[in-house]
């Protein structure tokens, strides 16, 4: 178990980049696997196979463009902002969720109506963007103060995959609505 342990650490040490963008695309698609498999478990059998195209368009977004946004992003607050005191996370966390967020909410849904060939790739924003930004401030408020409080720096993009979880369960939800 330490030879396994000490190897991931040597590719996060060596490879943020590629270990952070290959950790959290594989939470982020396998949020949308399990989104898939709750629906095909209450659906009283209606739904017979999985949704290849759909998990192949979470893992694009969440190993190809969330996670390198997201590494530096995370990377720009550390280095501006360094300490855990009460008042640098704050700010941090103020603006992780009025300066990022907004273009990672948009990234999602007009990236996902991009990836499904959609006519008016806007629309789903428009429709949908508001609530999930309400919605987003009181999941993501409390995980990003432990994420700036507790979670050292090189495991950011990791914490924030876990927590991507069950977020993006929620982002699947509100994306079939």
């Amino acid at each position: 178990m330490n030879q396994v342990r000490s190897k991931v650490t040597a590719i996060f040490s060596k490879h943020p980049l590629v270990a952070n963008c290959l950790t959290y695309g594989t939470l982020y698609t396998g949020s949308e696997l399990l989104q898939q498999t709750i629906l095909r478990a209450t659906d009283d059998g209606d739904r017979t196979g999985y949704d290849w195209e759909s998990l192949a368009r979470f893992a694009v977004l969440g190993t190809a463009v969330f996670p390198p946004l997201m590494f530096h992003w995370y990377k720009f607050l550390d280095a501006r902002y360094v300490g855990v005191g009460a008042g640098l996370v704050a700010r941090k966390v103020m603006m992780d969720q009025l300066i990022f967020t907004p273009p990672m909410i948009a990234t999602f849904f007009i990236g996902m109506s991009l990836l499904e060939g959609k006519p008016d790739i806007t629309k789903e924003f428009r429709e949908k963007a508001l609530p999930t930004f309400v919605a987003n401030l009181g999941f993501w408020i409390p995980a990003h103060v432990i994420n700036f409080r507790l979670i050292p720096p090189a495991g950011r993009v990791v914490y924030i995959g876990i927590c991507s979880l069950l977020w993006v369960n929620f982002l699947c939800a509100v994306k079939r609505s």
